[in-house]
């Protein structure tokens, strides 16, 4: 079974065309919708392609269960649910430009 430990065998993994494939399944099964902001009552859907443009990354296909973890279900389509950049950021608790909240507001002396 292969592995996934080191960012050279995740990346491989993630330009292969087995993942490419599934995560394609993923993003027609989900509608191209984030499945988050879906159970919160919004809609993110995924960008549109312009002629001449790069088109700009608006979902990620997320692993519930992390494939250094858990590497037989890397190719599992269960595993898998399509996300929002910010949706997906806060999956993993990557959440940037927050300030962190003080402790208390009364000045110090």
């Amino acid at each position: 079974m292969a592995e996934y430990k080191t960012e050279e065998q995740k990346k491989k993994f993630y330009k292969s065309k087995a993942w490419e494939n599934l995560r394609l399944e993923a993003l027609k099964r989900d509608n191209h919708e984030c499945q988050q902001c879906k159970r919160e009552g919004g809609v993110h859907v995924d960008s549109k392609k312009v002629e001449g443009e790069r088109k700009s990354i608006e979902l990620n296909v997320h692993h519930k269960y992390e494939i250094e973890h858990y590497p037989k279900l890397a190719l599992a389509l269960d595993n898998l649910e399509t996300l929002c950049l910010n949706c997906h950021n806060k999956a993993h608790d990557r959440v940037f430009g927050a300030t962190k909240k003080k402790k208390w507001d009364d000045e110090r002396w």
